[in-house]
C-alpha cells in the first residue's frame, strides 16, 4: 500500500481560536466527509445560511484548511477540504487546544445525535453496520499510544479525501477514537 498523506498539524494558536469555532468546525468536517460543495450545500448540511458559511469558508481558506475548486455546471464554485485529517496535539498544552477539542467533540456529539434522531429512517443495512461501543481500558501511556496508532492506520485508508477505489454505493460515515485517562467526579484519575 502506497504512504498515506499526513493530517495536517495544528500548532498556532491563533488557527486553534479560528478552529475552535463551532460553525468552522462543522463546515471543515462536512467538507472532510462529503468532498466540494458550494456554500449552499454546506448551510444545509450544517443548519446556517449560504451567506454565513460562505464567509466562515473564506476564514479557512485564509488558513489553507479549505479551497475554491471549479464547478462542474458553471454556477456557483464549490469549496473543498484540503488536508486529509487534523493533529491537534495534546489538549492540555494550550487554553486554545482544549478550546478546540472541545469543539470538535460537541460537533461528534452533534452527529451522534442527529444519527440517533433519525436512525428509525436509515437503511437497515447502515443501522446493522454502525457501532456505538466503550471500552474500560486497563493500559499504559505507551500501549495506548500504540493502539492509537493502529486505529490510525486501519482507519486512514478509508478516509473520504485519501480513499479513491470508494465503491459507489460508499456514503460518507463518521468515525470518531478517544481514549484518555478516566478521572473520577472527584477530580482524580480512576485507579
Amino acid at each position: 500500500m502506497a504512504e498515506l498523506p499526513p493530517r495536517r498539524r495544528i500548532r498556532d494558536a491563533e488557527l486553534m481560536r479560528a478552529l475552535a469555532h463551532p460553525l468552522r468546525a462543522a463546515l471543515l468536517s462536512y467538507l472532510l466527509s462529503a468532498g466540494p460543495r458550494t456554500a449552499s450545500e454546506c448551510a444545509t448540511a450544517v443548519d446556517s445560511s449560504a451567506s454565513n458559511c460562505s464567509w466562515h469558508l473564506r476564514q479557512l481558506a485564509q488558513w489553507g484548511l479549505v479551497e475554491r475548486v471549479e464547478a462542474t455546471d458553471g454556477r456557483e464554485r464549490p469549496w473543498r477540504a484540503v488536508p486529509v485529517g487534523l493533529d491537534f496535539g495534546e489538549p492540555g498544552e494550550s487554553h486554545e487546544r482544549k478550546a478546540l477539542a472541545g469543539t470538535w467533540l460537541r460537533e461528534e456529539e452533534i452527529l451522534a445525535q442527529r444519527y440517533l434522531d433519525t436512525v428509525d429512517d436509515v437503511d437497515p443495512a447502515w443501522r446493522q453496520a454502525a457501532a456505538m461501543s466503550t471500552y474500560a481500558l486497563r493500559i499504559t501511556p505507551d500501549e495506548l499510544d500504540k493502539l492509537s496508532e493502529q486505529i490510525d492506520a486501519l482507519v486512514r485508508p478509508y478516509v473520504a479525501p485519501i480513499r479513491k477505489d470508494a465503491p459507489p454505493e460508499a456514503k460518507p460515515v463518521h468515525a470518531g477514537w478517544r481514549a484518555f485517562l478516566r478521572i473520577e467526579a472527584d477530580g482524580r484519575p480512576g485507579g
